[in-house]
């Protein structure tokens, strides 16, 4: 393709445009550093929703490192994993099932936090944290993938 832009750009923009406009319309980056901030537990915050946004965080962080290891394990063991068969890839059949696992769980403690700690409410908290993890994967999707030579016998 000798266009400027390719097409796997293209895709990834399918998700970035719409979860930065969501991101931003729901101001849901500001709500989970409200929910954070020492100011919110020193005008009778709760605990609880601070350390709900913590995991939320850790498990969204948890992700990202899980999914940037997937991309780096070729240059880590210096062999192509299988993607597709990835049930029969070592590393991946154990990264894949943690890795599906942090999303799911980040995801809806999110939800979760927002809906119940905000003025989102649920629905709220549904669309602004799918739009936040449109916007993550989305980028992630950007990044290269590197290319090892595996030499051939």
């Amino acid at each position: 393709m000798s266009s400027l832009v390719s097409r796997h750009t293209i895709r990834q923009l399918e998700y970035i445009l719409p979860g930065a406009l969501i991101t931003y319309y729901y101001r849901t980056i500001s709500e989970f550093l409200q929910i954070l901030s020492y100011e919110n537990l020193a005008h009778g915050g709760d605990l609880c929703c601070r350390n709900s946004a913590l995991l939320s965080l850790a498990l969204a962080l948890l992700t990202v490192s899980l999914f940037v290891y997937i991309l780096l394990l070729p240059l880590i063991k210096g062999e192509r994993p299988d993607y597709r068969s990835w049930r029969e890839s070592g590393p991946l059949s154990k990264v894949i099932p943690i890795l599906t696992t942090s999303i799911v769980l980040g995801w809806s403690l999110s939800v979760f936090t927002l809906g119940r700690w905000t003025t989102l409410g649920y629905i709220g908290g549904v669309i602004s944290t799918t739009g936040l993890y449109a916007l993550a994967f989305g980028i992630l999707g950007l990044l290269p993938v590197p290319r090892v030579r595996i030499a051939h016998d």
